[in-house]
């Protein structure tokens, strides 16, 4: 399994009210492109940590990339939440290369759509006509302590 990377600038935008774990839209976004030093986007702006900053791969062959939430609490002063694994089907043709897959928010308008994380598996997945790709985010996406 990938491990995830929380993205610094996830950090600040949450002391700045910009998400909404719980309610808010999160999607997945497939690069080939590498995050920038430190974890940053590819262009290594922390204060530019938004998906305008990725190079996404074509999604026409691709299933729904929104996440369904499935708890979202606070226990102890650690916040969790929890996604459904997200299973991606290639259909009417091949999906990829991507070696990325980033988490961000589809919701807020500004800054608009806001980076939270990212999976490195490490070397590119390329998905042929019907093939299937698990995003397994085990028992949390995240915790915040």
């Amino acid at each position: 399994m990938a491990t995830f990377t929380k993205l610094p600038g996830f950090i600040e935008h949450q002391a700045e009210k910009v998400h909404n774990l719980e309610s808010d839209t999160l999607t997945i976004a497939l690069s080939n492109t590498a995050p920038g030093s430190e974890g940053t986007p590819p262009n290594g702006a922390t204060a530019a940590c938004v998906l305008a900053n990725v190079t996404q791969i074509s999604y026409t062959h691709l299933s729904s990339r929104v996440l369904t939430v499935t708890g979202s609490a606070q226990s102890g002063g650690t916040y969790a939440l929890a996604v459904n694994d997200l299973v991606l089907t290639a259909s009417g043709g091949s999906v990829g290369p991507f070696r990325y897959v980033y988490i961000y928010n589809d919701t807020p308008t500004s800054p608009a759509d806001p980076l939270i994380g990212y999976y490195d598996y490490g070397s590119a997945i390329t998905l042929a006509d019907g093939e299937t790709f698990t995003v397994d985010f085990g028992a949390n996406l995240l915790t915040l302590a």
